[in-house]
């Protein structure tokens, strides 16, 4: 995902054409401050898509560990379980 990269006296100035960049790119802006990155700014809807991917990925994460470790039911166990519902 590339970056845009503003001064941070840029952003104070202009920003709804900042706001406006990255809603209709769907990428964030870099502000810097004294030449060096400071704040990403992205939209609330990229925020949430960039937040639900990592959860998503934590997710995935913990079951991979829990079938590391033997922690998961057999397809029987879990017949047995739906049965119970």
């Amino acid at each position: 995902m590339p970056f845009v990269v503003k001064e941070s006296a840029d952003f104070s100035n202009s920003y709804y054409n900042i706001s406006d960049f990255c809603h209709k790119n769907r990428e964030p802006v870099i502000i810097t401050r004294n030449g060096e990155n400071d704040l990403a700014v992205m939209t609330m809807e990229t925020y949430e898509e960039i937040t639900g991917i990592r959860n998503l990925i934590n997710l995935l994460e913990e079951a991979d560990n829990d079938i590391e470790n033997g922690n998961f039911l057999t397809e029987e166990e879990m017949d047995k379980k739906l049965e119970l519902i």
